[in-house]
């Protein structure tokens, strides 16, 4: 099949690599690798009336992806996800137009999906047999699946207290999986150890250059669901970063490629909690990198992350769109899950509720207008969070008469 990469490129020091090789980050500043294409040739092999019957799947936009071998692609069936219209939520916002992506859809419940997809299908292609992966809930779940899929051996670790869910899920799909005394980073650090004595590849968030481009399907799809009219705000839940910045991948691609109907770029609006913000901590410093984030706590265990090796291509991103970075606090979480559920019946994560909560703080001090059309994107399922969720719901004696006035 046609074939539209040109090269590896380091995101800080430009370095060049072979992209028919397999690498991890930069050897000179260990900083995470771009994808780079010729854009002039897919341009004029590709155009957007020829999406018009391809398959309605992350894959539909193929020249604009790594994938050199269609018959290694490895896929769960990964459905292009819907846009939805949350009337109930805007007018609680004061707003005319605010829509949720619901990345939910997807293959093992989350948008982790889109980037396990390309990353396996990758090392697939390059025959690797052997990968592992730190994670904070979702990505686990994903690359598990992914990988048993491509009859790859996985290995997962985790914080002790990610949720059940993940675990389980990692565990049923055949991955050796492993809780750990700390958090994200510091499962990161086992990875990377292992590499020489067990021979894994190391799958970390921006450790290697696929996953990027599998989330960067969000911003192709979202551009195409409003007719190449990007819309004004995107909020989105940050933890690795990987899919705020996939999509300016994208945006910036189809700019060059000259599909977007407008020059106008959204403003790209980084949500964290503040039980763990280094991003939103670094931008209000004016920094470029940021500080490992202290003693990180938060029931949004996707934005859980203290230290990101691309902090800076967040940060890049964020500034270059006129956007911002926001932490919320930790405690307007659960309550925004359980309102916005409520009123739209939408099966949104606590890291959505954070972008939920940024919205609110954005609205009130004047950044975001009630005219504005926005998307919120939804993470992941509600149901893989039930530590997250702490119901209060009464028990009735049915051998007893119903005591209808407490109903």
């Amino acid at each position: 099949m046609p074939h539209y990469v040109t090269h590896l490129e380091c995101a800080l020091c430009f370095e060049r690599y072979d992209a028919s090789l397999a690498h991890g980050l930069c050897v000179k500043c260990q900083r995470p690798l771009w994808v780079r294409y010729d854009l002039d040739a897919i341009r004029n092999a590709l155009t957007k009336s020829d999406l018009a019957g391809r398959e309605n799947t992350m894959w539909r936009y193929l020249e604009l992806l790594p994938v050199r071998d269609r018959a290694k692609i490895v896929s769960l069936a990964e459905t292009v996800t819907p846009l939805i219209s949350a009337p109930r939520l805007a007018a609680a916002f004061g707003m005319r137009e605010l829509f949720v992506k619901d990345e939910s859809r997807l293959p093992t419940g989350s948008f982790k999906a889109r980037g396990m997809a390309m990353a396996i299908t990758k090392l697939n292609e390059l025959d690797i047999r052997r990968v592992a992966v730190p994670t904070a809930g979702n990505a686990g779940g994903a690359m598990a699946a992914y990988a048993a899929r491509a009859g790859m051996e996985a290995y997962v670790f985790m914080p002790q207290d990610t949720p059940a869910i993940n675990a389980k899920e990692c565990w049923l799909a055949g991955a050796r999986t492993f809780r750990v005394n700390g958090l994200i980073n510091d499962c990161g650090r086992i990875v990377g150890k292992g590499k020489t004595t067990m021979g894994w590849f190391d799958l970390s968030t921006l450790k290697e250059p696929y996953r990027i481009e599998g989330k960067k399907t969000m911003g192709l799809e979202l551009a195409e669901q409003f007719d190449w009219e990007l819309p004004d705000v995107i909020l989105y839940p940050t933890g690795g970063g990987t899919g705020l910045i996939g999509m300016w991948k994208a945006f910036a691609e189809l700019r060059e490629l000259g599909w977007l109907r407008s020059s106008r770029m959204p403003r790209m609006i980084s949500c964290q909690s503040d039980g763990c913000a280094p991003i939103a901590a670094a931008f209000s410093k004016g920094e470029r990198f940021a500080v490992k984030f202290d003693n990180a706590a938060t029931i949004a265990s996707g934005v859980r992350v203290p230290v990101a090796v691309g902090d800076f291509m967040i940060l890049d991103a964020v500034r270059a769109s006129g956007g911002t970075a926001v932490a919320v606090p930790e405690a307007v979480i659960a309550p925004w899950m359980k309102r916005a559920i409520s009123m739209e019946g939408l099966s949104l994560c606590p890291e959505t509720a954070v972008c939920l909560g940024a919205l609110e703080m954005l609205r009130s001090n004047g950044d975001v207008r009630a005219d504005e059309r926005i998307v919120v994107f939804n993470t992941g399922a509600a149901q893989k969070y039930p530590e997250a969720v702490r119901e209060q719901i009464p028990l009735l004696d049915c051998h007893q008469p119903i005591p209808w006035d407490r109903i």
